[in-house]
């Protein structure tokens, strides 16, 4: 969802009210907890108080807001029906709830009232669908009486803005107040100064394909001077991906056009779980390690404990990756020999083959349970490779891409998982298709997406999906 600095500002502010209500629906839950029990005749437990499930709030506090905009809650505030809210709710609490069983099974964190979960998510759910239909009849009451409304003058030709309106969601301009359309091709700009005087206009919005530069430049110019905003619709600029965002050099105001996601607390968010998950995982699984470390040890004696190779990083920037050594020593040497022998099941530059007979037998153990990808989570660790993103490629593997748009997998740091890992790995033979899934998962990129992409990666691991 694209929203406006001014919109995203108002969404940070509805989302943290969101935060506090929760934790005002748990603090509410742990005050009904005794009485409802009275009034049910239930027996007495001895679960934990609110304090005790302090994890709960860590969680629920902060992702509520988060999962509860992948949703859609927080669009289209004005419009919503009831059922739309009511369903994006239950979805979200659902997703939540979930989220904190499991983590309450795993971790193993015993002092956890049910009572005070069933109570907190039911409550949860009518508060925050309370909030939800006050601020929505408040802001259509608002509206309607004109309250908070600007006045706007729509700059440029009859057929022009006519378009510029046809493209705009009548929800994100049902606050424009519109005074006039000021047809810049037949008027003067001077025009322009007397008409934001006399009507005390708050916008300017030009949307100006034909019209003369230097008439616009003028325009601007006057919108400046009397401290009015000028909005300036980039449809001279046809994009398919990248998104328009200004950006400054300097005092040098630049139109940045992005296809990629932008710095955000989510990205932000997403490199420090990284580093921290990583380093976790490292330590936990140090077991398994030992375990391949001894079988290769003992599997090929003659090779290298590790495989290290060049690979793209992000922008193609190269690397050294490192995995637990699965083939025989001189595998890269016989790398031609075996495409001429056994061709490549992988149309497109990058090579796979099933049953690879450089592949030795312990080593085909450890690919099969993904024990060899463990030491990528150094490179994570190293700020090389995220625990999500499109799969590193051999340096010679990207030299030979032959569409330019194949590069723009390298727009993000590449990852140990991704979309194509989760969907069961070598059911894909197809580098366009590997392709098409890396550029949706840039496209589409969010936190949530990456949490949903390590779910779907568990049961493929440990099913041992598509592992060859």
């Amino acid at each position: 969802m694209s929203v406006s600095r001014k919109d995203s500002f108002t969404l940070q502010v509805i989302q943290i009210t969101d935060a506090f209500l929760v934790w005002v629906a748990f603090w509410l839950a742990s005050l009904m907890r005794a009485p409802t029990r009275e009034w049910f005749s239930m027996p007495s437990s001895e679960d934990g108080s609110l304090a005790a499930m302090a994890w709960v709030l860590y969680i629920a506090v902060p992702f509520t807001p988060l999962v509860l905009e992948h949703f859609g809650f927080y669009e289209r505030v004005r419009q919503k029906p009831l059922r739309s809210a009511a369903w994006q709710l239950t979805q979200g609490i659902f997703i939540i709830g979930l989220v904190i069983s499991l983590f309450s099974v795993f971790a193993q964190l015993g002092g956890t009232s049910r009572l005070i979960l069933g109570l907190g998510g039911f409550l949860m759910f009518f508060i925050l669908l309370g909030r939800d239909r006050i601020l929505s009849h408040w802001v259509a009451r608002r509206r309607e009486r004109g309250i908070g409304s600007e006045k706007v003058v729509l700059a440029g030709s009859e057929k022009e803005v006519a378009e510029l309106l046809a493209d705009l969601d009548p929800e994100a301009i049902s606050d424009w107040d519109i005074v006039e359309h000021f047809d810049l091709s037949l008027r003067p700009p001077e025009d322009l100064f007397a008409l934001l005087k006399k009507e005390s206009i708050a916008r300017v919005v030009f949307s100006t394909k034909t019209t003369e530069f230097e008439k616009v430049a003028i325009a601007v110019e006057i919108c400046e001077l009397q401290g009015v905003e000028a909005w300036i619709a980039a449809s001279f600029i046809r994009t398919q991906i990248a998104r328009p965002v200004f950006d400054s050099v300097g005092s040098k105001p630049m139109l940045v056009l992005r296809s990629t996601p932008e710095l955000s607390w989510e990205l932000m968010c997403k490199g420090l779980f990284d580093r921290v998950a990583s380093l976790i995982v490292i330590v936990l699984t140090l077991p398994l390690w030992i375990f391949a470390a001894i079988g290769i040890k003992l599997s090929s004696p003659n090779g290298p404990l590790m495989f290290s190779q060049m690979r793209a990083g992000r922008y193609g920037s190269p690397f050294r990756m490192w995995k637990f050594r699965t083939m025989v020593a001189n595998a890269e040497e016989l790398l031609e020999q075996i495409k001429e022998e056994h061709g490549n099941q992988m149309d497109g530059p990058v090579f796979k083959l099933d049953r690879d007979p450089r592949i030795f037998p312990f080593g085909a153990l450890l690919r099969k349970l993904s024990i060899d990808e463990l030491p990528q989570l150094l490179n994570v660790f190293l700020g090389d490779m995220s625990l999500v993103g499109p799969r590193p490629l051999p340096l010679y593997e990207v030299e030979a891409f032959s569409e330019i748009s194949h590069r723009r997998r390298l727009s993000v740091k590449p990852g140990i998982t991704c979309e194509w890992q989760a969907g069961g790995r070598n059911k894909i033979t197809s580098f366009e298709d590997w392709v098409e899934m890396d550029l949706r998962y840039i496209d589409n990129w969010s936190l949530w997406l990456d949490f949903q992409i390590l779910l779907r990666t568990i049961p493929a691991v440990l099913l041992a999906k598509g592992a060859k």
